[in-house]
C-alpha cells in the first residue's frame, strides 16, 4: 500500500485534507505529523521500502518551519529524492521561490473552495501515486 506523509499543524486543515482524500478515494495510507521534528523523526525511522510515496508539507509549522524541514529532507541521503509537495495557504512569491530553491517538487496553494480543494487532492493523488515514478513508491 502507498503511503503519503502529511505534515500539518492545523487540526482543521488535517481533517479537511483527510476528508478530501477519503472522498476522492486515494489508494494510500496517510501518516499525519504535526510539526517539523516529528516529520523528520518519522522519516528517520522508516526503512527504505517504507518511505512515503510523497510528502504534503505545510510551510507555517511551529518551531521549525516547512522550509527548514524541506532543507533537512534534501540534506539527508536517505530522503534526498523524496517527492515533497508544499501545500500551503501562503501565496507569497518569496516562499514559493525559497521552496523551489530548497528542492520542492511542487508548490500548491490551498484553495478556499471545498470543491476546488477536492479536485486538487484528486489531481495530486493521481499524479504522485499513479503517474510519477518515485524511487520510494513501488508501482
Amino acid at each position: 500500500m502507498h503511503t503519503i506523509l502529511l505534515v500539518e499543524d492545523n487540526p482543521d486543515h488535517v481533517e479537511l485534507t483527510l476528508r478530501a482524500m477519503r472522498k476522492v478515494a486515494l489508494p494510500a495510507k496517510v501518516v499525519v505529523v504535526n510539526d517539523g521534528p516529528e516529520a523528520l523523526e518519522y522519516l528517520a525511522m522508516c526503512k527504505q521500502h517504507e518511505m512515503p510515496c510523497f510528502t504534503l508539507l505545510d510551510l507555517g509549522l511551529p518551531g521549525m518551519d516547512g522550509l527548514e524541514v524541506l532543507k533537512r529532507i534534501r540534506s539527508d541521503k536517505r530522503t534526498h529524492y523524496l517527492p515533497v509537495v508544499i501545500l500551503t495557504t501562503s501565496q507569497e512569491k518569496n516562499d514559493e521561490l525559497q521552496g523551489y530553491d530548497l528542492g520542492a517538487n511542487s508548490y500548491v496553494c490551498k484553495p478556499v473552495d471545498y470543491a476546488l480543494f477536492l479536485e486538487l487532492i484528486r489531481k495530486l493523488g493521481e499524479y504522485w501515486l499513479d503517474l510519477n515514478r518515485s524511487p520510494y513508491c513501488v508501482h
